[in-house]
């Protein structure tokens, strides 16, 4: 009797790998169907058109643009200045005239890799085992009153995200991550909505992000998606910037004695 108990539990043991992984793989082939991932596979570019909450009763006008495999671009107008924040692959930069800088400068290090992680066309839970990364399954979680599987994502350069993804619906509805800002560990959180059909494929047309249990947070909501549109990859560059010693070179005056003295000449 005590054999068979130990090997029933060896047999539980042996098997729970296979049935977590095939649990992991059953919520995600779920999401996939839900966002038409086969459709989505075959957009080369995305432009996307919003609006973006700066304050009370102001709002940014907002462009957001992707390319593959890993390009973004976005940009946002208030009171007549366009701000810019761009990956081009391999480096971030960005262009922020609402804090007195006319000329786009690089990312730091830590927001670059940020940018970089946001470049993902797919999002890390498509191909995540191709590309290195890990997920795991921590069970349900009420989300705003539905009920979310909790999923862990350790991306191969050790970032770890959560997304809570409907049981209903196999879309995401939540999902939270760590960030350095100026130094410091930070825990935010994205709440995502209003999904349409775009295409065949379900996009978000809301989007909440902010830092985690905190009442404030950035709106933005969006009014159009538009599919392969044409966009080069300058378009994700940064642009090149003159050098302050060549831009600071007064012009040259002109001299004005010997058109005088041919004047003088010529009246004798």
């Amino acid at each position: 009797m005590f054999r068979k108990f130990l090997l029933a539990l060896a047999l539980l043991a042996f098997l729970a790998p296979a049935t977590h992984a095939q649990t992991v793989d059953e919520i995600l082939a779920k999401h996939y169907d839900a966002i038409g991932l086969d459709k989505l596979k075959k957009v080369q570019t995305m432009r996307v058109h919003g609006k973006m909450a700066v304050g009370p009763g102001m709002d940014a006008v907002l462009t957001m643009e992707r390319k593959r495999p890993g390009q973004s671009r976005m940009e946002f107008t208030i009171q007549g200045m366009t701000g810019v924040q761009a990956f081009d692959g391999e480096n971030g930069w960005s262009l922020m005239p609402f804090m007195g800088k006319k000329d786009p400068e690089p990312m730091s290090p830590e927001d670059a890799k940020e940018m970089q992680d946001d470049a993902d066309f797919d999002g890390g839970l498509v191909d995540w085992k191709a590309k290195g990364h890990t997920v795991e399954f921590l069970g349900k979680e009420s989300v705003e009153g539905a009920e979310t599987y909790k999923l862990k994502l350790t991306k191969k350069g050790g970032q770890v995200q959560t997304f809570y993804l409907d049981t209903e619906t196999g879309l995401i509805l939540k999902q939270e991550g760590k960030r350095k800002v100026r130094g410091t560990e930070i825990e935010g959180e994205t709440v995502l909505g209003d999904y349409k059909d775009v295409d065949g494929m379900l996009m978000p047309f809301s989007l909440e992000q902010g830092t985690k249990d905190s009442p404030q947070k950035q709106k933005m909501t969006f009014e159009k998606y538009e599919l392969d549109v044409p966009l080069e990859d300058s378009h994700f560059k940064m642009p090149a910037v003159a050098a302050a010693a060549d831009s600071g070179k007064a012009a040259p005056k002109a001299t004005t004695k010997a058109p005088a003295k041919a004047a003088a000449k010529k009246g004798k």
